[in-house]
């Protein structure tokens, strides 16, 4: 019974909190630190993270880029709009498909990210620092496990 408390995320019998309310209480706080950190360059979390995206594995299709960050492809292209505005990005053709276009970061998106990345270690340093290392540790694994339950369901969601 308790249990199903957790998961419809009531309040526990005593008054308290669920877990539930915890987490997404703690999510808007990372999210508006996060917000925050990145308000010096305006840049959105969802530019971000096609950024770090592109970064981390190279030129690559529109296509690919919307599949990797799990939106649609409309919303791709307005995420690589804003960041070609800025000069952080960079359409392309695809020398072997003239229908296609590659996207690739820029020599100025890769500093500005270089930025971002110490002015958020920083921060996330700031933040999990006020927990002893043990907890940290402890938050890691339950939240990897979390994730990679997730990702195993969404896979298993996926296949036809």
């Amino acid at each position: 019974m308790h249990n199903d408390h957790l998961a419809q995320g009531r309040r526990e019998p005593d008054g308290e909190e669920t877990l539930p309310e915890i987490f997404m209480s703690v999510a808007r706080e990372l999210r508006g630190a996060s917000r925050e950190t990145l308000a010096p360059w305006d840049i959105t979390p969802s530019s971000l993270r096609a950024l770090r995206t592109l970064s981390h594995h190279g030129t690559m299709h529109l296509s690919h880029l919307s599949d990797r960050l799990h939106i649609a492809p409309r919303s791709t292209t307005e995420v690589v709009d804003a960041l070609e505005s800025r000069d952080l990005a960079r359409r392309r053709p695809d020398p072997d498909d003239r229908r296609a276009t590659l996207v690739e970061v820029t020599e100025h998106g890769a500093s500005v990210l270089g930025e971002i990345r110490d002015a958020r270690g920083s921060e996330t340093e700031r933040i999990f620092s006020q927990l002893p290392p043990a907890d940290q540790a402890d938050l890691a694994r339950i939240l990897r496990t979390l994730r990679d339950q997730l990702r195993s369901t969404e896979d298993a969601g996926s296949r036809p």
